[in-house]
């Protein structure tokens, strides 16, 4: 499904900014995490970073990962990462929940380990919900028209 869902144009103008080698590995971990789970929302924002949510409702709260896209590096983030067991020490960060995988190669997510965190922070996300699933498989731009 992943391969169907097209990056929103205000996430791609965005996007196109950066260095080919930093896209290219943006575009494989949205599809990485989208192949998983294709009924999963995405929420796009720019602020600070430039991010993509995966989120099982319309809620940034709800969001069970994402993707921040800084200047010349990007994380695989969890918002909720001090709540999942991560039992081969991954995670980094110091926040109050959240935590982050830095992602340098596809060899830092596309292994059983990650694969695994991801699955955890969904079946948590899935627990805390307090609305049911209200859009499945949606893009959702939060970007201003550029």
């Amino acid at each position: 499904m992943s391969s169907q869902r097209f990056i929103h144009p205000h996430f791609q103008y965005y996007l196109d900014l950066k260095e080919q080698p930093l896209i290219d590995l943006y575009v494989d971990l949205r599809s990485f995490i989208l192949d998983k789970y294709p009924f999963s929302n995405e929420l796009l924002y720019h602020t600070h970073a430039l991010t993509s949510l995966y989120s099982i409702t319309e809620k940034m709260g709800d969001a069970f990962c994402l993707i921040p896209i800084y200047t010349n590096h990007l994380n695989l983030a969890f918002g909720s990462g001090t709540l999942l067991a991560d039992p081969f020490q991954l995670l980094q960060g110091t926040g109050k929940l959240m935590r982050h995988i830095p992602i340098k190669t596809p060899t830092d997510y596309r292994n059983e380990k990650v694969a695994s965190l991801i699955e955890e922070a969904y079946q948590l996300a899935l627990e805390e919900v307090e609305n049911p699933i209200k859009v499945k498989g949606e893009t959702i731009s939060k970007i201003k028209k550029v």
